[in-house]
């Protein structure tokens, strides 16, 4: 889950005034039919099932918005669970408001909810930080009905890609989904892809009103799995994409035409060459080799403060901060700040500064997409590295990624598919993926069989590198405390018997203490 949406464009001119959505969205009528039932014949066993769900996005309009409603029934004690509602929503594209929820009782009377949500970080990644809007539905029971309605407000003077997730944790009875496109100035155009539809379910089509409909029904609760492969491509889901140009159908011809732009981008960030020289002169000696260059200002870009990687502030401390966004790489500098995004290019600057030659690429994060240039999307590209030529060889860096050492990108951006950027519209190249024998877990134990049979000794566990670097990252706003827990659960984990675990306070693994080469 670390992901960053594609920002199709911005647009120069639209008009002040939002236009109606395409179908408004409301609490439903109060059905007996759906407070009598006890169980759903498709889904037997569920805990609660998605009776209704409708989803509205209008494009038109200074703020694009979208108006969701789910209707969810309660079938057993463990369905009570689905009160506690969590809205997921991307912090740097919009908000959630309008928010209206309530509870219906098995004997039909309503409990509106008058509480307050709140909102709560599910994850972040480079440049982007994945909300949710949380809150719990009031006296839930079992055969009752709860539903909530809300407005995603996207940001102003901006479009963005749609996407129709069908797939739910929980069955779902019934959905519909509507799509008023763009259609103001510039000449946007749109097109839309679909993947695994429910049997008998349509494809979205375009009505003579130019609004994009689609229903289905009997949609199969999505379950996930440990190891499985990206959830986004077992999804039933259909995906927009908005053009500022025609629809080009070769694959080649379209990524050279956004390779060309988004070099251009990041050109225009980067700034000239000479800028960066007073920063680097800090950084390294002229009698240093490349690779010691490297090497120094790697570690020197990490120790700027990453903002991906903080615990989240309250609205009240972000705005006492007044933090902005940087417009280039000497801004990032100079407030000695930014995120990991900012900081990998920053990283890029200082290395061209330093006479290496070195690019910026664009790559595919491996947790979210099966990555396949024939499809013709650039959300698809949602992490950036910096491919270093040094001695004939290619190194991968991404020093926004935090802990992850000099040569070694998380596991995330290792052997996917990438933009290498060029004046000429780029080229595609593959990251590099370390040998099994740098990502290891050791485990080195002293034990002594005692007279009433049971064991007793110390153990030593090392972590190196993707491995290390995976549970840093998971522990970094823990306490000693917790961390001690962490460790002490994962042992247990490895023996199939009681065991009693205790972190050697000496040693102090419990602080997740960093090696040489990335290890703890």
């Amino acid at each position: 889950m670390f992901i960053r949406r594609w920002l199709i464009t911005s647009l120069l001119a639209m008009p002040a005034i939002c236009a109606p959505t395409a179908s408004a969205v409301g609490f439903q009528p109060v059905s007996p039919d759906e407070l009598k039932m006890t169980a759903e014949p498709n889904a037997p066993g569920a805990p609660a099932i998605l009776l209704f769900r409708q989803v509205d996005r209008d494009d038109n309009g200074r703020t694009s918005h979208e108006d969701d409603y789910f209707r969810i029934k309660i079938l057993t004690e463990e369905g009570r669970k689905y009160a506690d509602v969590e809205i997921p929503f991307y912090k740097q594209e919009g908000n959630i408001v309008n928010l209206r929820a309530r509870t219906i009782r098995p004997d039909g009377s309503i409990v509106n909810f008058e509480g307050k949500a709140f909102d709560k970080t599910i994850a972040k990644a480079k440049g982007m930080k994945y909300m949710a809007k949380t809150f719990t539905l009031p006296d839930v029971q079992v055969g009752g009905i709860i539903e909530y309605f809300y407005t995603l407000d996207l940001s102003e003077h901006y479009i963005y890609g749609s996407h129709w997730i069908l797939s739910n944790e929980l069955f779902t009875k019934s959905v519909k989904f509507s799509l008023k496109s763009y259609a103001g100035y510039g000449g946007f155009n749109l097109r839309w892809s679909w993947n695994w539809l429910p049997p008998g379910s349509s494809q979205p089509k375009d009505g003579p009103d130019h609004i994009i409909r689609m229903e289905a029904n009997n949609v199969p609760a999505f379950r996930t799995e440990d190891f499985m492969p990206p959830e986004n491509e077992l999804k039933s889901r259909v995906d927009f994409i908005y053009s500022d140009d025609s629809f080009e159908s070769d694959p080649v011809k379209f990524w050279k035409r956004v390779g060309k732009e988004l070099n251009g981008k990041l050109e225009s960030y980067l700034g000239k060459r000479q800028s960066m020289e007073p920063a680097l002169s800090q950084i390294v000696s002229p009698n240093d080799t490349p690779e010691t260059k490297l090497e120094k200002i790697y570690a020197r870009v990490q120790q700027i403060r990453n903002t991906t990687y903080e615990v989240r502030k309250t609205q009240q401390e972000e705005k006492r901060e007044k933090q902005k966004d940087a417009t280039n790489v000497e801004d990032v500098w100079k407030r000695g700040y930014g995120d990991g995004v900012q900081l990998t290019w920053l990283y890029l600057a200082l290395v061209r500064a330093a006479g290496i030659e070195a690019y910026g690429v664009w790559v595919s994060d491996r947790s979210n997409y099966f990555f396949v240039p024939q499809t013709m999307d650039p959300n698809r590209l949602d992490g950036n590295v910096v491919l270093v030529k040094l001695n004939g060889k290619d190194i991968y860096c991404d020093p926004g990624a935090a802990f992850a050492p000099f040569g070694m990108l998380p596991w995330v951006e290792t052997n996917v598919s990438g933009l290498r950027l060029d004046k000429d519209g780029g080229s595609w190249v593959t990251t590099s993926i370390p040998p099994s024998s740098e990502s290891r877990i050791v485990n080195k134990a002293r034990l002594k069989l005692l007279d009433n049979g049971d064991l007793e000794g110390k153990l030593e566990e090392t972590f190196s590198g993707l491995e290390a670097l995976q549970r840093r990252v998971e522990e970094r706003n823990l306490d000693e405390t917790d961390r001690r827990k962490f460790l002490e659960d994962e042992v247990k984990e490895y023996i199939p018997a009681a065991v009693d675990v205790e972190i050697d306070e000496q040693t102090r693994m419990g602080q997740l203490r960093p090696k040489p080469g990335g290890g703890i």
